[in-house]
């Protein structure tokens, strides 16, 4: 299958009139059609390649990459800090996330003078509580609102540690030279929290043991009371608080008997890494991009080209498969709308993140360029919570 991937990917990075894209002139990335990138930037630690299409009619996932200062301190911390947010039932949530989570990181950050385990958990319950707020605040005029929720993955390479936190079933896969061989190996940082995994599914029963229904096989997709196939996520509200499980929402997800604890969990599965030399970059993604790809297939790719457009190179593969399952032609799936184009495939978003071993082992004290960007997407300005902007990026010294 690889090399067959290899061919595409030969045939398709081309001459292209879109192939307009230089490393000094993508600052706020580059659109074309649902296709947003941005083939190359520097974070504190290295480059970095950012892509997304958009399939839905309004874009459900979120991502950002702040490099520079961790804290509103002047002594720090400081590093890389990367978020993808996979929304569902709508932006709102995902849009919600890529407000707040990081302010609220480097808030407490602040406070504990570091970073840390802690630091990440408290901005992940500062967000939640906040999403809460709003659903509280929306609920009387839009009900509907407590049915949307988001996934949540965020890397923070800190002082030559990489912390991942992840909610919901994006994930993160590490780069690893082996020396003795020279391949580079796939390894999966993240942990899942989606029911289609056995163990999930027995956590969840353990969790709520007197509700042999918790988990449930419809249309052959196992789903967290027949509704989500996530265990874990922020917002989701209808599935955390029973008063938002009633009319006026709609009937078809509404349970027909009260709970008393949360179905869903906020909390994330954290873990902590050391990087080393042999550690040679990041693929965080979501499960859009996963469907499509193993982990060593997103990796022999991204491995076996240039580091320009390394993002951009992921999700092609991914949309030619796509397309390949449903017997069409690439160029076919190019022309289908947002909306439409949600039958064939989800929003995809990737974000490669390249180690430099000289930069990553640096303390965290050390000061280094500030940089933030948002992905992007094509969107309709609608009533939602956090409309989205032209992604920006601000880049100073």
């Amino acid at each position: 299958m690889l090399s067959r991937l290899m061919n595409f990917l030969t045939a398709c990075w081309g001459p292209s009139s879109e192939r307009y894209v230089h490393s000094n002139s993508d600052t706020a990335g580059r659109q074309d059609g649902l296709l947003w990138y941005k083939d190359t930037g520097q974070h504190m630690n290295g480059e970095f390649s950012m892509a997304v299409v958009q399939a839905n009619n309004l874009l459900e996932d979120q991502s950002q990459v702040e490099s520079g200062p961790l804290s509103t301190l002047e002594s720090g911390p400081y590093g890389t800090f990367i978020g993808i947010y996979d929304g569902h039932g709508g932006p709102e949530t995902s849009r919600y996330i890529n407000d707040h989570l990081f302010q609220h990181l480097k808030r407490f950050a602040s406070e504990q003078q570091s970073m840390s385990v802690d630091v990440i958990k408290k901005a992940y319950q500062a967000t939640e509580e906040g999403f809460f707020s709003i659903v509280s605040k929306q609920w009387p005029m839009k009900p509907q609102i407590a049915a949307v929720g988001s996934c949540c993955l965020v890397g923070v390479i800190c002082g030559g540690t990489l912390y991942i936190a992840n909610l919901g079933d994006s994930r993160a896969v590490l780069g690893r030279l082996v020396r003795a061989t020279g391949e580079v190996l796939a390894i999966q940082l993240s942990s899942e929290h989606n029911v289609g995994i056995e163990a999930v599914r027995q956590e969840m029963h353990s969790m709520h043991p007197e509700d042999s229904h918790i988990v449930v096989l419809k249309h052959n997709v196992w789903r967290v009371k027949g509704l989500i196939q996530i265990s874990r996520s922020i917002g989701d509200v209808y599935l955390k608080k029973a008063e938002f499980n009633r009319e006026p929402l709609y009937a078809k997800f509404r349970l027909r008997e009260p709970f008393k604890k949360p179905i869903l969990s906020s909390d994330p599965s954290i873990s902590v890494h050391e990087l080393q030399p042999d550690d040679q970059f990041l693929i965080f993604a979501s499960d859009g991009l996963w469907e499509h790809l193993t982990n060593q297939e997103a990796v022999d790719i991204v491995q076996n080209h240039p580091c320009s457009g390394s993002a951009r190179r992921l999700v092609k593969v991914a949309l030619h498969e796509a397309a390949k399952k449903r017997e069409m032609r690439y160029s076919d799936l190019k022309k289908i709308d947002r909306g439409v184009r949600r039958h064939f495939h989800d929003d995809i978003t990737v974000i490669v993140v390249y180690l430099d071993t000289n930069l990553v082992s640096r303390a965290s004290s050390v000061k280094g360029p500030s940089l933030s960007v948002r992905g992007g997407g094509v969107n309709i300005r609608v009533k939602t919570l956090a409309p989205c902007g032209t992604p920006v990026e601000l880049n100073t010294t």
